[in-house]
C-alpha cells in the first residue's frame, strides 16, 4: 500500500467520500479527503438507513454514535392519502433487527454528516481539506497527480487512486466521461416539523409512514429522538415548476404542495399544513452505460448512479460503495485498475435491480383507479413477514467474504 504523500484522494465531503475515508483508513491507507465547500453546513433533512447500510456503518466503529442521533422506527406503514386507511406494513424495529442482522434507522443529514465527520477528524490517517476542489487531474504509471485550488492558489498532491465522491453534480465525472445527469421528472418536498406540532397528534409514532396517491406521495418519520418529524412529498414536474440547474435546493411555495393534495385525507393535511418551510429538491439521476472509472479514477455515490429516493437507497448504495471499494482496492496488488474494473462489475448489478425496485415503487404507489385497487387487495392478502421477504435481498445483503 505504497503512495504518495496520501495513498488515496478524495473529492467531496458528503456521506459517500466521509464513509470511504474511514473505510480506506480501517484498512491501513492514508487518506486525503477535499471539500470545496468552506465549512460543512448542515443541509437536508431525513434518510432512511436500511439494514445492508448500518452493518457496513456498524463495522466502521460507528454503532454507539449513530444509535445516539438515530431513532429506530417499529414499521413501515403503507396508507392510502385519500382515506388514511392502512394497506400493509413492513416490520422493523428487533423483528427488523432478527431477520436482516442489523438496525433499521432514521436519522437526520446532518446528524449522520456530523457521526461520519467526528469519526474522519479524529482518525489519524484522514487529512481532511475544506475550501480545497480538485481543478485538474493527470494520469500516471502507479497514480493521479491532482491540482487543487481554493480560488486564489493552486497546489499539486499525488495519490494512488483517486475517488470522485463528489455528488449528483460531480466534476470529475465530466472529466471522465462518465454516466450523464438529467432530470428524473420529480420533485422531492422536504421539511422537519415538531413532533407535538398540531395535526402530528395522529400519526403513528416511531414509525415510517406512506401515504400514496396518483399525484404523489408522502413519507413521514420521525428523527431526532422522535422531538422532530422529517416529511418528504415527491410530486411529478410540472411545466415552469421547480428548477435549479447545478443546485441541490430551492426554497418551495407551500401552496403548488397543498393543492397537489387537495382531496386527501384529514391526517395527511394535518401534517401538511402543519409545516410552514418546505425546500424543493429537484430530483436528478445519473444513468447509462458510461464507465464510473478510468484508469485510476472512480465514481462512487451519486456521482456514478445518483437515483430517485422511491427505493430509499441513495445514502445506502453510496455506503455499500464505498466499503466495497475499499476491500477490493486492499486486496489489489500494484495493477489497480482491474480492480476497478470489477468493483464496477460487481455494483453495477446491484444498483440497477435497486434502481428497478424504486420504479416499481413509483408505479405502485402513485397507482390509480383499478391498479390502486388491485395493489391495495394484494398487499392486504398478504401477511407483515410475508411483505418483510420481498426486502431480503436488499436489507439482508453483505459485501462478499464478510465477516461479522
Amino acid at each position: 500500500m505504497s503512495g504518495g504523500p496520501s495513498d488515496i484522494l478524495i473529492a467531496g465531503a458528503g456521506i459517500a467520500g466521509l464513509t470511504a475515508a474511514l473505510a480506506f483508513a480501517q484498512r491501513g491507507f492514508s487518506v486525503r479527503l477535499f471539500e470545496r465547500a468552506p465549512e460543512l453546513a448542515e443541509v437536508g433533512a431525513g434518510l432512511q438507513l436500511s439494514p445492508n447500510a448500518t452493518r457496513l456503518l456498524d463495522s466502521l466503529g460507528l454503532a454507539a454514535a449513530l444509535r445516539q442521533a438515530a431513532v429506530r422506527p417499529e414499521a413501515i406503514v403503507l396508507r392510502r392519502a385519500s382515506t388514511s386507511r392502512e394497506i400493509a406494513r413492513v416490520p422493523l424495529g428487533a423483528a427488523g433487527t432478527r431477520r436482516w442482522g442489523a438496525d433499521y434507522l432514521v436519522i437526520h443529514r446532518a446528524d449522520l454528516q456530523s457521526v461520519l465527520l467526528e469519526a474522519v477528524k479524529t482518525h489519524p490517517a484522514i487529512r481532511l481539506d475544506l475550501g480545497l476542489a480538485i481543478e485538474k487531474v493527470r494520469q500516471h504509471a502507479g497514480g493521479v497527480t491532482v491540482s487543487v485550488g481554493d480560488g486564489t492558489c493552486t497546489s499539486e498532491t499525488e495519490g494512488r487512486l483517486l475517488i470522485g465522491a463528489d455528488g449528483v453534480w460531480s466534476r470529475l465525472r465530466g472529466q471522465i466521461g462518465g454516466p450523464s445527469c438529467q432530470s428524473s421528472g420529480h420533485t422531492a418536498w422536504r421539511t422537519v416539523i415538531a413532533r407535538d406540532a398540531p395535526g402530528t397528534a395522529a400519526l403513528d409514532r416511531d414509525m415510517v409512514t406512506a401515504f400514496l396517491d396518483p399525484r404523489f406521495h408522502v413519507v413521514a418519520y420521525p428523527l431526532r429522538g422522535g422531538r422532530d418529524l422529517n416529511l418528504v412529498a415527491i410530486t411529478r414536474d410540472r411545466p415552469g415548476g421547480v428548477r435549479a440547474p447545478d443546485e441541490w435546493a430551492v426554497d418551495g411555495d407551500p401552496t403548488a404542495l397543498r393543492s397537489a393534495m387537495a382531496g386527501t385525507g384529514n391526517l395527511l393535511r394535518g401534517l401538511v399544513d402543519a409545516a410552514d418551510d418546505w425546500t424543493a429538491w429537484p430530483l436528478m439521476q445519473v444513468a447509462g452505460e458510461a464507465s464510473w472509472h478510468t484508469g485510476r479514477v472512480v465514481l462512487i455515490g451519486d456521482a456514478a448512479h445518483a437515483m430517485t429516493p422511491h427505493a430509499a437507497q441513495g445514502a445506502g448504495m453510496a455506503i455499500e460503495d464505498a466499503v466495497v471499494l475499499a476491500a477490493l482496492v486492499a486486496a489489489a496488488g500494484d495493477g489497480l485498475e482491474p480492480d476497478l474494473a470489477r468493483f464496477e462489475a460487481e455494483r453495477r448489478p446491484r444498483v440497477e435491480r435497486v434502481r428497478r425496485r424504486g420504479r416499481f415503487n413509483r408505479f405502485v404507489w402513485h397507482a390509480w383507479g383499478p391498479v390502486a385497487l388491485g395493489r391495495d387487495l394484494v398487499l392486504g392478502m398478504r401477511s407483515p413477514d410475508k411483505v418483510a421477504a420481498d426486502f431480503d435481498w436488499l436489507y439482508g445483503w453483505k459485501p462478499e467474504a464478510w465477516h461479522e
